[in-house]
């Protein structure tokens, strides 16, 4: 800690708007402006080590510096071109900066402050270091000057300091962490909600510890408390006593195999016919299931039908097969690209709506063909404010069978995600363009074109995402058909070839 003159130091205007700096401060402390009780403490040690009458534990941004914790004066913020602690995040020195008596230094003799009431003469300040970067300080003021500061002081100043970063550091990781937990909190409720909206159970059976936690559908469908998580002893007492050790013996087989378990049960309290589908998610290091991942939807209508009910279930049980196998991949390609519950709710959730939306569609035509322009306004419309202003649509008037549907409506969705984060949906003159024809060679084939206008400029990514690969795969299930995304400067371009 030592007095310099300003001759000395770096120029305060360069060091305050240092966009690093500001980058780390913001980030770290949002809410500058609101003065914090949990500082008090470390004002009051400051003030008492020097035995000065003002003490403060503050942070400055280009403009103000921000009085989080003071003693011995009320105000809240100061202009920091006039401040002393400026000074000390100039000066570049974690042990501080140091003022014995301002009305002699040529820096500060005719600041305000020196020169009028309260005619202040020595400050000791050392800076509040985040992330390599100061951001602020803890600092006393006096009255009257001072002829030395000790070693002890400097180094006791500088531990505050320390503790003040801390501090912050603490503070900032709560609020990240609550940040998360709303958000994770409100992903579960979309993410329920979906399931809930396309009748799907699902749930994750720890095996070691022997529970099972599913969502509300699949509860309901087994009879079982509201709880999200129950012993698996109990979810598998509610199976019928006549399917309940066949479908045991099948989920053991599958978990054997390293297979799908894909298995009809009835439960006993109702008698409602399940149709459920899954496999292991986890192993451990000698191989042996740790999770098992799996889904269930209700078919109790379809069982109980007559023999035109039977067919139709028949076709039914194929593509709710499907989509849950579907599902399945989703939720485990979804996982393995990341490890954040938030964000896996997000990608998941959005997915599985996409898939939701072309079964409601699909539903209202008895599963045969549905309109390719209501597929397309079902799943781009939740990601414009305007659609007739936002999507330009030139198209024959084509149908589309339930895998066209399902794996179309997928292809679009990570299409129109893509957009919103990156592309033409994320400004608000964006729009995208789709053409859409049906052309006759050899027979009937959808040639789709997805341009994207008025966006920011393209760049073709370094590494390819599952979002990327799912646009890509998401019609393996007809043949002959291609997606080739083309990253023009001027907007991402998508080239669809569906036969129909």
């Amino acid at each position: 800690m030592r007095d310099r003159t300003e001759a000395m130091l770096p120029a305060l205007t360069e060091v305050l708007d240092a966009p690093q700096r500001l980058t780390v401060l913001h980030a770290a402390v949002p809410d500058m402006s609101i003065p914090d009780g949990d500082f008090d403490a470390l004002a009051r040690l400051a003030a008492s080590l020097f035995d000065a009458p003002i003490a403060r534990v503050s942070l400055v941004d280009r403009e103000w510096q921000w009085l989080k914790a003071t003693v011995g004066t009320t105000e809240t913020r100061l202009r920091a071109a006039d401040s002393f602690c400026s000074h000390t995040i100039a000066d570049g020195e974690e042990r501080g900066f140091v003022v014995l008596d301002a009305s002699r230094h040529p820096t500060f003799r005719h600041r305000r402050r020196v020169a009028q009431a309260p005619f202040l003469r020595f400050y000791a300040g050392a800076p509040i270091m985040l992330d390599g970067q100061a951001v602020g300080t803890v600092s006393v003021l006096d009255v009257a000057p001072r002829s030395e500061v000790s070693a002890r002081q400097q180094d006791e100043l500088q531990r505050l300091a320390g503790i003040a970063a801390s501090l912050f550091r603490l503070k900032d990781e709560s609020r990240r962490r609550a940040l998360k937990e709303a958000a994770l909190s409100r992903e579960e409720q979309r993410l329920a909600m979906a399931l809930d909206a396309a009748n799907v159970g699902s749930w994750l059976w720890d095996i070691g510890a022997g529970t099972v936690a599913g969502n509300g559908a699949m509860m309901r469908m087994f009879g079982l408390p509201p709880e999200r998580t129950i012993g698996a002893k109990a979810v598998f007492s509610a199976i019928h006593p006549d399917d309940r050790l066949p479908t045991f013996s099948k989920l053991r087989q599958a978990m054997a195999a390293n297979e799908e378990y894909d298995g009809m049960f009835r439960i006993g309290a109702n008698g409602r016919w399940l149709l459920g589908r899954g496999r292991v998610h986890d192993r451990d290091s000698k191989g042996a299931p740790v999770t098992f991942l799996g889904m269930t939807v209700d078919v109790s209508d379809q069982q109980a039908s007559v023999q035109r009910t039977r067919l139709l279930l028949k076709e039914l049980n194929h593509r709710v097969k499907n989509t849950l196998a579907m599902l399945q991949s989703l939720a485990r390609q979804t996982l393995r690209q990341t490890s954040d519950p938030a964000e896996f709710m997000t990608a998941f959730a959005g997915r599985l709506q996409a898939i939701s939306e072309a079964h409601v569609l699909l539903s209202d035509y008895e599963w045969g063909t549905i309109r390719l322009s209501e597929l397309i306004s079902k799943q781009l419309a939740p990601y414009v404010s305007d659609y007739d202003q936002q999507v330009e649509l030139h198209k024959d008037e084509i149908l589309l069978g339930p895998d066209q549907a399902v794996g179309l409506g997928l292809v679009l969705h990570e299409l129109a995600t893509n957009a919103v984060k990156y592309g033409a949906l994320s400004v608000p003159r964006g729009k995208i363009v789709l053409t859409a024809r049906s052309v006759d060679d050899r027979e009937s084939v959808l040639h789709l074109t997805w341009t994207e206008v008025g966006g920011p400029p393209v760049r073709e990514p370094c590494r390819r995402g599952f979002g990327s690969i799912l646009i890509e795969r998401s019609l393996d299930k007809v043949i002959g058909s291609s997606v080739k995304v083309e990253y023009l400067p001027g907007g991402v371009t998508a080239l669809i070839r569906l036969p129909l």
